[in-house]
């Protein structure tokens, strides 16, 4: 399996311990190191960096950090993605997240600063996760705008865009919420495997009440949507592997 969305980085001090406890269940887990509060880009990569080969690193830069328009972080994070552009599989997460937004202000801030880095995608030919938050329609509008290839990282949007975003070539993750947000249970179920990738958003969108999210419990996520659409385990598995070594091009899992 292959969690298509995780932050390790937020593990902080236990990062190492929850890393060696996933290896030795999944093959690869994206890591979405991006531009969040005190969670700077640099110092999460230098955390992760000895884990690099199971962990793929995109780097982007939050929408809830974007809101506060502070270009000259932007600057820094830009240029430490073209530090690292060959490095990285995607640049993400990026985005809008109008629930945290508190005025429109901040709501020009996010998309001025999420046009500027999907500019940055293209130039680098590079794809993009996205964070979309009660903001999914003008985020794809925009994606579609700028023609970059997109992963919508834990959508809890409807069915009717979900299937839109998918028909345009688009990825829609599934998180290990699936569980216990209808919405994403109901995206599920209108998607065609072959449009999905399943992630944890850990620690975040745990499963099990009371605990922290970890990469290795995006098995849950594969086994509901095996129910959900009655196909085997197996199968529901090997096709998402294949569309997360498609859209994030792992050169390593060519092979599987």
């Amino acid at each position: 399996m292959i969690d298509a969305h995780a932050h390790f980085e937020f593990y902080k001090r236990d990062a190492p311990e929850i890393v060696e406890e996933c290896r030795a269940k999944l093959r690869a887990v994206i890591d979405s190191i991006t531009e969040y509060r005190k969670a700077h880009v640099w110092k999460s990569w230098e955390m992760l960096e000895p884990y690099f080969g199971f962990i793929f690193p995109t780097l982007g830069y939050h929408p809830n950090e974007a809101r506060r328009g502070n270009w000259e972080k932007v600057r820094r994070v830009e240029n430490f993605i073209w530090e690292h552009k060959d490095e990285i599989v995607a640049v993400g997460e990026i985005g809008l997240d109008y629930h945290y937004a508190e005025n429109e202000k901040q709501r020009e801030n996010q998309m001025q600063i999420f046009r500027h880095f999907l500019e940055l995608a293209l130039e680098l030919e590079k794809p993009v996760v996205i964070h979309a938050r009660e903001s999914e329609g003008e985020a794809y509008e925009t994606v579609q705008r700028y023609g970059v290839n997109a992963y919508f990282h834990s959508f809890a949007g409807s069915r009717e865009l979900a299937r839109e975003i998918a028909g345009n070539g688009h990825y829609i993750g599934i998180s290990t919420g699936i569980v216990f947000i209808p919405e994403v249970k109901a995206v599920a179920e209108v998607l065609d495997a072959e449009t999905i990738l399943v992630e944890t958003d850990s620690p975040y969108m745990s499963p099990f009440k009371g605990q922290r999210n970890k990469p290795c419990y995006v098995r849950v996520a594969v086994e509901e949507i095996s129910r959900l659409k009655g196909v085997p385990f197996d199968e529901i598995e090997r096709i998402t592997e294949e569309n997360a070594i498609k859209f994030f091009n792992l050169k390593m899992w060519k092979t599987l």
